[in-house]
């Protein structure tokens, strides 16, 4: 190990899982980092040893996440390391299928419900809102998620889990929509997983997990 490492590393080894849907992935992010590669880059230069695992899944939901989270989270953050965990999800949830959301409203709310109040007993845990996409005023998309948003924030406040919600800072973000807009209608590109990184960047919660 370089002398540079030895003098700047922590001393405390950190697993993260960081669970959710494309946008936990970093779709569309041709440098692969998204907002959770790229927080964990930051971490590290601050001389915190992380062991990241994205676990984003695209067009997941937040019923399939319930089914499959805590399998591939006890795996890789075995008892004797300090394991922590973050999720976002929800965009999925919003989308219309068949006439109707993929997943109810109700049945999103007793899923976070589900999620969050297992995970917190076992390692702690950071939620982070959904994020906006490209939205015309006829899809209604972005109200859907924003509703949705506004529930997890409910459910958060009750089971005491930190909860961020990036839906109205990056909802005004033109570098956000831009690029969402000019690639595929829901992902952005490097700057807008950037944007995204550095909300949570300074989140008190992220923050928190390093002093």
């Amino acid at each position: 190990m370089s002398e540079l490492n030895v003098t700047e590393k922590s001393g405390r080894e950190i697993r993260i899982c960081f669970l959710g849907e494309s946008f936990v992935n970093g779709a569309g992010d041709p440098d692969c980092l998204g907002w959770t590669g790229r927080i964990c880059v930051n971490a590290n230069k601050k001389g915190h040893d992380i062991t990241y695992y994205n676990l984003g899944v695209r067009r997941e939901t937040s019923t399939e996440l319930r089914n499959r989270w805590r399998k591939e989270v006890s795996y890789r953050l075995p008892k004797e390391y300090d394991g922590r965990v973050v999720f976002s999800f929800g965009v999925n949830d919003t989308t219309i299928e068949n006439g109707k959301t993929r997943v109810s409203l109700t049945e999103s709310i007793e899923n976070i419900h589900s999620i969050l109040s297992e995970a917190k007993q076992l390692y702690p845990v950071l939620m982070v809102s959904p994020p906006p996409c490209f939205d015309s005023e006829q899809d209604g998309r972005n109200q859907r998620i924003m509703n949705l948003s506004q529930e997890f924030a409910l459910v958060c406040h009750e089971v005491n889990v930190p909860y961020l919600d990036v839906f109205p800072i990056l909802e005004k973000s033109n570098i956000w929509i831009d690029e969402a807009k000019n690639y595929d209608g829901a992902h952005p590109r490097a700057a807008g997983y950037a944007e995204f990184a550095h909300i949570v960047d300074n989140w008190d919660a992220w923050l928190n997990w390093f002093r």
